[in-house]
């Protein structure tokens, strides 16, 4: 386990002490997992206001072409993401993949159009792998600039555009997924209008030495609060958004993830640039034949939640395992507990009865619709 002192500090580091934030590790990183307002009442308030999270974790990638032309960048990302970046249009984003040759997810992550050069943002955990991984295919045709050192917040809730709007009014012009260039009481930011909790928000990259003055601009707003990694995920549980680790990895393909959406159809069989990236074999047969396997929500029918890893029976007693729990916790807003998990093609119609093995005892649960709660983006 590591020690506090073998861990990373972001540039809120100290902002977060002095709010009373209660800290761990996560990825790495001295992270704020909750403040005094406790997770429970952080969740709700971002729902009925807006809150602001600190993600200086997360990993932030450039990538320009040797040839100034972006479009030779996106293709040449293309052979490492099954994603449509090529037609991407300046100041638009969208979320991407990255695969291995058995089809299965290495990370995920928002690629943006920036009009001279592609912009990521990647998982913590994932962040050092992957721009290994995006160097070694893409070194000779572009130039690769890391920027984990670079602050990023997300303001997050329906509050988010009056109180940036105050110091950014273009940002009350943006729709969800658009990217641009805002000053922010004197600051450049690289703002989207996007986030990981199904509200409406943005996700704000700062220089690391402004992103503390920012932070503090924005919370003198009374309507926002500092909210913690623990409302985080249960705002994206609710908003059935996976959590690489946990309901994705590199075992799992974008089919079975129920992620099919995110592979456009220009890259899939018959689309004009078909194939042509890490277990295209394995995906694209996934989307002609099925896979066995896929992600659904879960509606626990009791008060208890259901946590990850446990054990999903298809009858009450007796049998072996026909699935897993990957996400699950109690849902504020949702008031009642929510999950998401991988259980048998052949059950995963809305509505099938199974049963979760907490403790020795099978729980009754529902194959439920995802989200648990409607996102709120603005379109």
């Amino acid at each position: 386990m590591d020690t506090t002192a073998d861990l990373l500090k972001t540039p809120l580091h100290s902002l977060h002490l002095e709010l009373g934030a209660r800290m761990a590790g996560f990825a790495g990183y001295d992270m704020p997992i909750q403040y005094p307002m406790g997770v429970m009442k952080e969740h709700i308030y971002t729902r009925s206001h807006a809150g602001l999270f600190d993600v200086s974790h997360m990993g932030q990638i450039l990538i320009r072409p040797k040839s100034g032309d972006l479009r030779d960048a996106a293709l040449a990302l293309e052979t490492i993401a099954p994603v449509d970046i090529a037609d991407l249009k300046p100041g638009r984003q969208r979320y991407g993949l990255f695969t291995n040759e058995d089809g299965g997810l290495e990370d995920d992550f928002m690629v943006a159009n920036r009009g001279d050069h592609l912009y990521l943002v990647v998982n913590a955990a994932c962040k050092h792998a992957d721009l290994a991984r995006i160097q070694a295919a893409l070194s000779d045709s572009c130039e690769i600039e890391a920027q984990f050192d670079r602050g990023l917040i997300a303001l997050q809730g329906p509050d988010a555009e009056t109180a940036l709007s105050a110091y950014a009014p273009e940002a009350a012009d943006m729709l969800f997924m658009d990217v641009m260039v805002l000053e922010i009481a004197g600051v450049p930011a690289v703002v989207s209008r996007s986030g990981y909790t199904g509200e409406d928000g943005y996700e704000i990259s700062l220089p690391a030495e402004e992103t503390d003055r920012i932070a503090r601009l924005i919370l003198s707003d009374e309507s926002i609060a500092p909210i913690g990694l623990g409302a985080r995920d249960s705002l994206r549980l609710e908003a059935g958004l996976c959590l690489y680790g946990h309901d994705i990895d590199e075992t799992t393909t974008p089919v079975e993830a129920n992620l099919k959406w995110a592979i456009q159809k220009v890259r899939r069989k018959g689309g004009a640039r078909e194939g042509g990236f890490p277990g295209a074999g394995v995906i694209l047969g996934q989307f002609e034949n099925g896979a066995t396997r896929t992600r659904v929500g879960l509606q626990p029918t009791g008060k208890a939640p259901i946590r990850a890893e446990v054990e999903i029976f298809e009858q009450e007693t007796g049998g072996e395992p026909a699935g897993i729990v990957t996400s699950g916790g109690f849902g504020p807003s949702a008031n009642a507990p929510v999950a998401m998990g991988y259980v048998p093609a052949a059950l995963a119609a809305t509505g099938t009865r199974l049963y979760a093995e907490v403790r020795g005892k099978r729980l009754e649960i529902t194959v439920a619709a995802l989200p648990f709660v409607p996102s709120n983006y603005k379109r």
